[in-house]
Protein backbone atom coordinates (compact mmCIF):
# COMPACT_ATOMS: atom_id res chain seq x y z
CA UNK A 1 0.00 0.00 0.00
CA UNK A 2 1.09 3.55 -0.63
CA UNK A 3 -0.01 7.00 0.47
CA UNK A 4 0.62 10.64 -0.33
CA UNK A 5 1.18 12.71 2.82
CA UNK A 6 2.35 16.19 3.62
CA UNK A 7 5.58 17.05 5.39
CA UNK A 8 3.75 18.30 8.49
CA UNK A 9 1.63 15.17 8.69
CA UNK A 10 4.72 12.98 8.53
CA UNK A 11 6.53 15.02 11.18
CA UNK A 12 3.55 14.93 13.52
CA UNK A 13 2.84 11.23 13.07
CA UNK A 14 5.89 9.16 12.13
CA UNK A 15 3.97 5.96 12.97
CA UNK A 16 2.31 6.35 9.58
CA UNK A 17 5.46 4.76 8.12
CA UNK A 18 4.52 1.43 9.72
CA UNK A 19 1.20 1.27 7.88
CA UNK A 20 2.45 1.55 4.28
CA UNK A 21 5.07 -0.01 1.99
CA UNK A 22 6.18 3.46 0.97
CA UNK A 23 4.93 6.99 1.42
CA UNK A 24 5.22 9.78 -1.10
CA UNK A 25 5.83 13.14 0.52
CA UNK A 26 4.77 16.46 -0.95
CA UNK A 27 4.66 20.00 0.30
CA UNK A 28 0.92 20.62 0.51
CA UNK A 29 1.35 24.38 0.23
CA UNK A 30 3.41 24.44 -2.97
CA UNK A 31 2.45 20.95 -4.24
CA UNK A 32 6.17 20.26 -4.64
CA UNK A 33 7.16 16.59 -4.60
CA UNK A 34 9.70 16.05 -1.80
CA UNK A 35 10.49 12.37 -2.07
CA UNK A 36 9.64 8.90 -0.81
CA UNK A 37 9.94 7.17 2.54
CA UNK A 38 10.26 3.41 2.29
CA UNK A 39 9.16 0.81 4.80
CA UNK A 40 12.05 -0.82 6.71
CA UNK A 41 10.95 -4.06 5.06
CA UNK A 42 12.16 -2.75 1.66
CA UNK A 43 14.95 -0.44 2.82
CA UNK A 44 17.84 -2.81 2.00
CA UNK A 45 16.52 -3.46 -1.51
CA UNK A 46 16.04 0.24 -2.23
CA UNK A 47 19.46 1.08 -0.80
CA UNK A 48 21.10 -1.54 -3.04
CA UNK A 49 19.32 -0.20 -6.14
CA UNK A 50 20.25 3.40 -5.36
CA UNK A 51 23.89 2.44 -4.66
CA UNK A 52 24.05 0.60 -8.00
CA UNK A 53 22.62 3.64 -9.79
CA UNK A 54 25.11 5.99 -8.12
CA UNK A 55 28.00 3.66 -8.99
CA UNK A 56 26.85 3.48 -12.63
CA UNK A 57 26.65 7.29 -12.85
CA UNK A 58 30.15 7.65 -11.38
CA UNK A 59 31.52 5.04 -13.79
CA UNK A 60 29.91 6.86 -16.71
CA UNK A 61 31.50 10.18 -15.66
CA UNK A 62 34.90 8.53 -15.25
CA UNK A 63 34.60 6.78 -18.62
CA UNK A 64 33.77 10.09 -20.34
CA UNK A 65 36.74 11.75 -18.63
CA UNK A 66 39.21 8.92 -19.28
CA UNK A 67 38.85 9.18 -23.06
CA UNK A 68 40.72 12.50 -22.75
CA UNK A 69 43.24 11.35 -20.15
CA UNK A 70 46.77 11.14 -21.43
CA UNK A 71 46.07 13.03 -24.66
CA UNK A 72 48.12 16.02 -23.57
CA UNK A 73 51.81 15.27 -23.90
CA UNK A 74 54.56 17.44 -22.48
CA UNK A 75 57.48 18.34 -24.71
CA UNK A 76 60.70 16.57 -23.85
CA UNK A 77 62.46 19.90 -23.34
CA UNK A 78 60.11 20.73 -20.44
CA UNK A 79 60.74 17.55 -18.47
CA UNK A 80 62.08 18.10 -14.95
CA UNK A 81 61.24 21.83 -14.98
CA UNK A 82 59.03 23.58 -12.47
CA UNK A 83 55.89 25.33 -13.67
CA UNK A 84 57.60 28.69 -13.24
CA UNK A 85 60.59 27.60 -15.35
CA UNK A 86 58.23 26.31 -18.04
CA UNK A 87 56.35 29.64 -18.14
CA UNK A 88 59.67 31.54 -18.36
CA UNK A 89 60.90 29.33 -21.19
CA UNK A 90 57.59 29.66 -23.08
CA UNK A 91 57.65 33.45 -22.70
CA UNK A 92 61.23 33.65 -23.99
CA UNK A 93 60.34 31.48 -26.98
CA UNK A 94 57.26 33.55 -27.76
CA UNK A 95 58.59 37.06 -27.14
CA UNK A 96 62.34 36.57 -27.37
CA UNK A 97 64.98 37.46 -24.82
CA UNK A 98 64.48 40.90 -23.26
Amino acid sequence: MTAMVGVRELVRNSNILDEYDYIEVEDKKTHEYKGVFVSPRYADDVKRIVDEKIAAEKKDKIDRLMKYAGTGRIKEEFNHLTSREIREKMAKEKYGEA
